[in-house]
């Protein structure tokens, strides 16, 4: 139990204030450097758990349909990722690859102005890698959740091409969408290259964008882009390639169609997770061992996924490392 309590303990807070919870709260005395050796030892089996869950759901053959002898789940499901940066020891600030699989779940009264779609029931992954092993553990965990039988799905991401890369080799089948928030943060950035920052004309042209962005209008979007790029010769270069980034994600910008159907259009659920992997990873002067931070890494997606105990109880039954 104390080696259980300590590893859930450094899965939240640093070495010395988990040494300080346990001294105070259980009147237990251990070293943080006791602690720290329990943590790389289950965050060791934790990995390996993890990694034969990634090969396990590799083998499978999954396009989308449901199996027979299967029935789909009576619920709208999604994905999300992300990246969020961590210091690696002799490698400087690496990214962390983030992902969540949720549920879509309406909340209000329907058909109200209150009415909102909400991720629920998320749960987490995370590696510090590239995104193809990235991308076997984040279809692991969603071959865990039914994500193949539920009747609708959809990603979401900020519109890396990584992202839409692994959108398309593991959830093929599944809608895509730019998360709205980033979408609107390039609005303004052409509002700003246009107009400059902070002119009341930037922030008027962006707020008049905002209706059709959301309409799904992306003729009209980036035709005025463009416009902006015939007049404002300087910013030319910077606003073509706006009105391109546009054109390219035109499909994954249907906000409005996305919402009526039930889904959410912002990628707060997993840009969530990626903020408590760095309250735990990226604190002021932490640096790690690539090893280390990986150990920590799947102890903590654990927790956040709400699976500690259940992980915990498959890695006490794996032999000694």
């Amino acid at each position: 139990m104390l080696a259980k309590n300590a590893v859930w303990l450094l899965g939240q807070v640093e070495d010395d204030l988990a040494e300080q919870i346990l001294v105070q709260i259980g009147g237990i005395a251990v070293s943080d450097t006791s602690m720290w050796r329990r943590m790389q030892e289950y965050g060791e089996k934790f990995r390996v758990l993890e990694e034969a869950a990634a090969a396990k759901a590799m083998v499978i053959p999954v396009t989308g349909g449901v199996v027979r002898g299967e029935s789909r789940v009576a619920r709208r499901m999604g994905v999300a990722m992300d990246g969020t940066m961590i210091n690696v020891r002799d490698e400087g600030w690496k990214e962390l690859k983030v992902g969540c699989v949720f549920e879509a779940e309406r909340k209000g009264e329907a058909g109200s102005e209150e009415e909102e779609v909400h991720a629920v029931r998320n749960s987490y992954v995370a590696l510090l890698g590239g995104p193809e092993r990235f991308g076997q553990v984040l279809w692991a965990e969603a071959y865990r959740r039914q994500f193949p039988r539920a009747p609708d799905s959809i990603v979401l991401g900020d519109g890396a091409p990584w992202i839409w890369n692994l959108a398309l080799e593991h959830f093929g089948w599944s809608r895509q969408a730019v998360d709205w928030y980033h979408a609107k943060e390039h609005l303004y950035n052409v509002a700003h290259l246009a107009f400059g920052e902070g002119a009341a004309e930037a922030n008027r042209w962006a707020k008049g964008m905002e209706t059709p962005l959301y309409q799904g209008s992306m003729q009209t979007v980036v035709a005025s882009i463009r416009r902006l790029a015939r007049k404002k010769r300087k910013a030319a270069v910077e606003l073509h390639k706006e009105a391109e980034y546009f054109y390219r994600n035109r499909r994954r910008m249907q906000y409005m169609e996305l919402r009526e159907d039930g889904f959410p259009i912002g990628s707060g659920m997993v840009e969530s997770g990626g903020k408590q992997f760095r309250a735990r990873l990226a604190g002021p002067g932490m640096r790690w061992s690539r090893v280390g931070a990986q150990r920590l890494i799947s102890v903590r997606t654990t927790i956040l996924s709400d699976r500690f105990e259940q992980i915990w109880t498959q890695a006490c039954s794996l032999p000694p490392n």
